[in-house]
């Protein structure tokens, strides 16, 4: 079976920035947090809500995306340093299966599986994260860092970017691994497409922050 389709969720600058010295560039961008919340924690139109609590694919490995079952929530792909940049009281984000890249934690295999989508889960490759990911979540986003993003869209399934694109510069040192515009392959969406696959009607609301402002984009790899 083909690896879960992925969407890359990402906020940048023009010159595709997205961190210094470990952290986010700029601060105040509240509501803009919240739309990448709620964007990654919606399920698909198909999909009914979870219960109340009571680089390139190697061959050898299958994946298999079944209809998701009642409980069945996102997925949050991250790096480490991604992890550890999230208030502890955040962690793990909440109402998605949190997907942590890290080098010490062991293979994945079916004796190990976490049986809790709720919580966090600490993988060695990306491979066991859409491995993890297909078992549970209609939906996979990769979140960061620059290393995660970078190995998500060398992935055959990297479908699609969600870019708040920052309309004002910063002293970055981090970057996004490719430049919107400009990537051979990537089509920029209408605003009702990005609409319809997000569930936010980014039209309709002033997107502006302690003074910054930015816009909602969505950009998909060309068939």
């Amino acid at each position: 079976m083909q690896p879960p389709e992925l969407t890359l969720i990402v906020a940048a600058t023009r010159s595709m920035g997205i961190g210094a010295q470990g952290s986010l560039p700029w601060t105040g961008l509240r509501k803009e947090l919240q739309y990448f919340a709620r964007v990654t924690s919606r399920l698909p139109p198909q999909v009914g809500p979870r219960s109340p609590p009571s680089s390139s694919i190697h061959a050898s490995h299958t994946y298999e995306m079944r209809q998701p079952p009642p409980g069945a929530i996102n997925a949050v792909i991250m790096g480490r340093n991604t992890w550890d940049s999230i208030p502890p009281k955040f962690r793990p984000l909440k109402n998605r299966l949190n997907i942590v890249l890290t080098r010490s934690a062991p293979p994945l295999d079916d004796g190990n599986f976490p049986p809790d989508p709720l919580q966090p889960v600490r993988v060695s490759s990306f491979d066991d994260a859409l491995r993890c990911a297909a078992r549970h979540s209609p939906r996979v986003f990769v979140i960061g860092g620059a290393q995660v993003y970078d190995a998500a869209w060398r992935c055959s399934s990297a479908r699609r970017v969600l870019l708040t694109l920052i309309e004002r510069d910063f002293d970055c040192d981090t970057f996004f691994p490719i430049t919107l515009p400009g990537a051979p392959g990537w089509v920029r969406k209408s605003s009702d497409e990005l609409r319809r696959w997000t569930g936010e009607d980014t039209e309709s609301v002033d997107h502006e922050e302690n003074g910054i402002k930015y816009e909602f984009q969505m950009w998909e790899a060309s068939e």
